[in-house]
């Protein structure tokens, strides 16, 4: 994070196991809908929500992510993460982004469905009063009632920025069963990530 001085950085967390095209769309999408300087790949260590889920190591998951952004200057990878101790939150990951990045303004990137499910999260409200904006994927599949999330969490609605993005019916864990299955699945991902899906041999088993 060396140097990021930016007005508006898209903050972007996810396991990325593996990262795929529509990851790739989705945040640039973002970028430009959003009128963001950079989206921040904040890659996830041990996501609180996927306890008990067998998760590829970090190590391998960072290098896959590497492989995948290494052709876009405006996409940077942040392993902050990696720096706390478990289980991490969204929450106290952009209360240190705030401390770090205190010139920028912070948009959180999530689906729809995310959205939807908010206030279910760990310490929402306070997630909320430390972004300047929450860009959102619309899904059209999700119905969002504004009467709770607004009930929940007062002044919501007006930091929330809607965008679209190809919807591409790609999802990390379809890969991986692909994968497992011997289906294929080359035109999913980026070439330097399937070359280190097939070096490692990851997700060859079932489960994974």
């Amino acid at each position: 994070m060396a140097g990021l001085t930016l007005s508006r950085v898209g903050v972007f967390g996810g396991t990325f196991d593996p990262p795929h095209m529509a990851h790739l769309a989705l945040a640039e999408e973002a970028l430009h809908q959003l009128n963001l300087s950079q989206v921040l790949w904040m890659i996830t260590p041990n996501p609180p929500h996927k306890r008990g889920v067998e998760i590829t190591p970090f190590v391998l998951r960072l290098e896959m992510l590497k492989e995948a952004l290494k052709d876009y200057a405006r996409f940077e990878i942040s392993t902050l993460e990696a720096e706390l101790p478990p289980p991490q939150y969204a929450v106290e990951t952009v209360r240190l982004l705030r401390e770090k990045l205190p010139d920028s303004e912070l948009f959180y990137l999530m689906g729809e469905d995310s959205l939807r499910d908010l206030p279910l999260w760990h310490q929402p409200a306070k997630l909320v009063s430390l972004l300047d904006g929450i860009g959102v994927l619309r899904r059209p599949e999700v119905v969002l009632d504004w009467e709770i999330l607004e009930t929940s969490l007062p002044g919501l609605r007006e930091k929330v920025f809607f965008f679209n993005a190809p919807l591409l019916q790609i999802a990390s864990h379809e890969i991986r069963q692909r994968i497992s299955s011997g289906q294929p699945y080359r035109y999913m991902v980026p070439e330097g990530v399937a070359r280190i899906i097939e070096q490692y041999h990851l997700y060859q088993f079932p489960g994974n």
